[in-house]
């Protein structure tokens, strides 16, 4: 469910281990265009698509004859999507969550959407550093599979793991959605720390900084703090915030060298999932108000209230000293 770079990485990824797939895009013309061309000239480009693999854009020809649904949608897209497919996916299909961030209006994780739209049914996260690029040229990446159902992460593991991409297995679904969720804003400040050419030494401590802020808002949402230090959690936050191909890193880059959001937004067609989860979670509906997250909160008023990337680097810099563990969870 879901047509972009990493549901496509997924599809072939699938393909190759021998499974029958369908890909599903939300756009019938896309989707006639990936059918003709054979290759995500948009999203995934030099990665040939094989003729075995299914294109489609009609939900209800997605879902038949399913035994599991891969939903790798945009979450700030997730609802209006998994809402087209509610009334067509069988009440017993597993669904494992591919997506990544936090929905603006709830702060819900997506398996709690998934959950809202689709009701109780067997769900897994899988989440880790694997950008789409390289998993699509089979080149090795490694994540988790994690569910309260330890048989079905492990089920999970089993369909995916493969010579190229290997998979754990974790019982801490909230934890390692919510690393793979957090560690955007991180990416989105180390990207602004490469715009600023602030130096090495500055964006090993904005990721090693930044990793015990995410810690400490996931362990509020009731994860487990072992997991942040993890493949879903440090793992990630090293890929994202240093990888050419993050879109979060990218974006902050050009905040850092004096861009606009609006006008890096307008010529992106790629979501940075990063600026959106920032605005859940200084939002209204945001539990954290008591958890201290001041890199977070700089990025948020980068983003959003006007400040100069620069001022807020100062006003890091400045913060009162404290002992370097003081209140890691």
């Amino acid at each position: 469910m879901g047509d972009g770079g990493w549901g496509t990485a997924l599809a072939l990824l699938l393909l190759r281990r021998g499974l029958e797939v369908t890909l599903w895009g939300n756009s019938r013309e896309y989707v006639e265009e990936l059918q003709r061309k054979r290759e995500n000239l948009r999203y995934l480009p030099g990665v040939k698509l094989p003729e075995r693999l299914r294109l489609c854009a009609d939900p209800s020809m997605a879902c038949e004859n399913a035994d599991l649904l891969v939903s790798a949608t945009p979450t700030q897209y997730l609802r209006g999507v998994a809402a087209r497919f509610e009334d067509v996916l069988d009440g017993e299909t597993p669904i494992v969550s591919a997506s990544k961030g936090l929905e603006i209006e709830t702060l819900k994780r997506p398996t709690e959407i998934l959950f809202d739209v689709f009701g109780e049914r067997r769900m897994c996260v899988l989440s880790g550093p694997s950008h789409a690029e390289e998993v699509a040229q089979l080149k090795p990446a490694t994540v988790v599979a994690a569910a309260h159902d330890a048989d079905f992460a492990a089920d999970v593991q089993d369909a995916f793991s493969g010579e190229s991409f290997r998979v754990y297995t974790s019982t801490d679904p909230i934890g390692v959605e919510l690393g793979g969720a957090l560690k955007n804003v991180i990416a989105v400040a180390a990207g602004i720390s490469d715009g600023l050419n602030l130096g090495d030494n500055a964006k090993a401590a904005l990721v090693t900084r930044g990793m015990v802020e995410i810690a400490r808002a996931g362990v509020a949402r009731g994860a487990r703090m072992e997991t942040f230090f993890g493949l879903a959690g440090i793992g990630d936050l090293v890929t994202t915030c240093c990888s050419r191909h993050s879109r979060n890193r990218a974006l902050g880059e050009a905040i850092g060298r004096g861009e606009s959001l609006e006008s890096i937004l307008a010529r992106t067609r790629t979501v940075a999932e990063g600026v959106w989860t920032t605005k859940a979670l200084f939002g209204p509906e945001s539990e954290l108000g008591n958890v201290s997250m001041p890199i977070a909160a700089e990025v948020h008023a980068v983003l959003f209230e006007g400040k100069h990337a620069r001022d807020a680097v100062g006003d890091l810099m400045r913060r009162e000293p404290t002992p370097e563990m003081k209140g890691l969870a």
